[in-house]
């Protein structure tokens, strides 16, 4: 198998100037195209292999090679990790962790099982299903893994026996862990659920060698609890100055404000900047969180993407892309790193699809706004992003008063406001293919009913505070896109309707492909250049998991975990049919039960 020379040249770059700053493991393992190394497959999180042995002119003669069974019924989400002849594998709650010997081409051989105790009052208290999206890190001969209950435990690679473990949060307060974490240099990094809980959400590092916490930066509150330094962190060019989030909260809301982090995050190794997104202020009732004013009032620094140090925590600088969210528009999706040629320069920038529906590319070394866009032509609840640095409005969305669930009022049903609260994407990422310098976007075309109501705050109870029922855009039955995105110029380059959302992260690879699952069931693989379906093959359940592939004994593999569920699968995850349960996804995804059941499942392709 030939190498991208392009994807391989960046990699050798990266290992070359890096060492000081990333772990020199992950460098190492990354590196090897053989490899599936990560849950984004690199730091980058390109999510593109330099394989191409399975290629668009043969990808049609794929086989199931074998498949795997984790035991487990709720959905599926991200995928193994693979190095040399050894997959590790983890799945929903109870977040079972396999090592498996894959050496043997017609299956693999279980070399250990971890079955964590954990107790399941974790369940109720876990929104949108009991999934783990962020699944395990290998680090030498240690396997890092978040679990439920926020546990973070490391794992001898050989033995599967404990070598350290630490609790993050409280489940009781309804504080739970489903998404990332990010090996960085001698640290582990890790995210935190709880929003729909009124938790105050946070990032935390921990010392890889025994678990010791290091240091742990807030979504909201002080500057010495959000990690921002008032003179040095910047906000669109600007300082943010001293109390930043402080000011934009009523009273000590702030202390139950939420903004969850459990998406995925990247890493700039010579910038030494870690990147993630925030997520929605608690409630979802947005006139509880008026200001003293009664008006809107931003809530920083929730809905935000940060650039953080991951020596420090300290923030480099920070974009809230929704102030005042009054939708659940979390900001937690993944930002893939690349460069790009905005203006006629070459710029080092994330691009990033937010729930709000826009597409955005940032300068990732000050924040700086260069592109915001709609990546979806149905949405209306905001006519665009003010881009004039002279405007006071720099970097906001314009809202349609109509759409606004602030404006209409509690107990007003706002209708048909796109996208719904589960995005024009939600947490299944994007890829990127150096080949076409494109990014490859699985879509929710989906619009809601919102009506907010008043509620309280109790720990570990319930605190959303809103009524949603979700549907396709008016005059559409289809409910997802595979969509391709020019990001330099911020524009749908080919779209394909598909029947249901596309839950999957997709995959890119060197042969040309780009490869996802759908939620009724198929796995399929696509021309990068328009998109043209290629292969499809049926899974044993709907699949919201991420495509990855590896190389063993000369020959390429392609796998993807099925088992439907997720917050789009929660209806027939958990036995949901009232329409607006699951936090309105129920009623828009009903028809999934003629397709598919549950069960998790990976399933791995080859040629023959």
């Amino acid at each position: 198998m030939r190498r991208s020379a392009l994807a391989c040249g960046l990699l050798a770059t990266v290992a070359l100037t890096s060492p000081g700053w990333a772990n020199e493991d992950e460098i190492k393992a990354t590196s090897d195209p053989n490899n599936w190394a990560m849950q984004s497959g690199q730091y980058s999180g390109w999510r593109y292999s330099e394989l191409d042995q399975i290629n668009t002119s043969n990808v049609k003669d794929l086989k199931v090679a074998w498949q795997f069974s984790t035991g487990v019924l709720r959905g599926h989400e991200g995928s193994p990790i693979v190095i040399g002849d050894r997959m590790y594998l983890h799945s929903a709650f109870p977040n079972n962790v396999f090592a498996l010997d894959i050496s043997d081409p017609t299956g693999p051989k279980i070399l250990w099982k971890y079955s964590p105790k954990q107790d399941p009052s974790v369940i109720p208290v876990m929104c949108c299903d009991t999934v783990n999206r962020g699944g395990v890190n290998i680090v030498g001969d240690t396997l890092i893994f978040g679990q439920a209950d926020t546990t973070l435990v490391a794992l001898d690679t050989k033995t599967g026996q404990e070598k350290w473990k630490v609790v993050n949060g409280d489940p009781k307060k309804g504080e739970t862990h489903t998404g990332f974490t990010l090996v960085v240099n001698d640290k582990i990094i890790m995210g935190t659920s709880g929003a729909e809980f009124g938790v105050r959400c946070h990032v935390t590092a921990y010392n890889l060698a025994d678990g010791k916490r290091v240091w742990r930066a807030y979504s909201m509150g002080p500057d010495s609890d959000i990690l921002m330094d008032p003179e040095k962190t910047l906000s669109l060019g600007k300082p943010v100055g001293k109390d930043s989030s402080l000011k934009t909260w009523t009273g000590d809301q702030w202390k139950i404000g939420g903004g969850s982090t459990w998406g995925y995050a990247t890493y700039d190794p010579e910038a030494n900047l870690f990147y993630y997104g925030s997520g929605n202020p608690s409630t979802w009732n947005p006139a509880q969180r008026a200001g003293p004013d009664g008006k809107q009032i931003d809530q920083k620094w929730s809905m935000t993407i940060f650039g953080r140090n991951p020596d420090t925590g300290v923030a480099a600088w920070a974009y809230q892309m929704t102030p005042f969210d009054e939708w659940d528009y979390d900001g937690i999706n993944e930002n893939i790193l690349t460069t790009q040629k905005i203006d006629g320069k070459d710029r080092k920038v994330l691009t990033h699809f937010d729930r709000n529906g826009f597409g955005y590319t940032i300068d990732r070394l000050n924040g700086e706004l260069l592109v915001a866009k709609p990546y979806d032509e149905d949405l209306n609840w905001s006519t665009g992003v003010e881009m004039d640095k002279s405007s006071p409005n720099y970097g906001r969305p314009y809202v349609v008063a109509s759409k606004s669930t602030f404006l209409n009022g509690p107990d007003v049903n706002s209708k048909n406001i796109c996208p719904a609260a589960l995005g024009f994407k939600d947490q299944q990422p994007a890829a990127y293919s150096p080949l076409t310098n494109l990014f490859y976007v699985p879509v929710n075309n989906v619009c809601m009913d919102y009506e907010p109501f008043k509620v309280s705050y109790t720990p570990g109870q319930p605190y959303v505070g809103a009524t949603v029922s979700m549907f396709p855009p008016e005059g559409k039955t289809n409910s997802g896109h595979f969509t391709i995105w020019d990001g330099a110029a911020g524009k749908i380059v080919h779209q394909h309707d598909e029947p249901f959302s596309v839950w999957s992260g997709v995959l890119t690879t060197a042969g040309g492909l780009a490869c996802h699952g759908t939620l009724e069931g198929y796995f399929k693989c696509r021309d990068q250049k328009d998109g043209a379906e290629l292969f499809k093959h049926r899974l044993p359940s709907g699949s919201i998991g991420n495509a990855m592939t590896y190389a063993i004994g000369g020959k390429q593999y392609i796998g993807i975990f099925s088992g439907v569920g997720g917050w789009a699968g929660i209806g027939l995850a958990a036995g949901l049919d009232k329409p607006t349960d699951g936090l309105g996804a129920v009623g828009n995804y009903a028809g999934l039960k003629s397709y598919t059941d549950l069960g998790g499942t990976f399933t791995v392709y080859t040629l023959p």
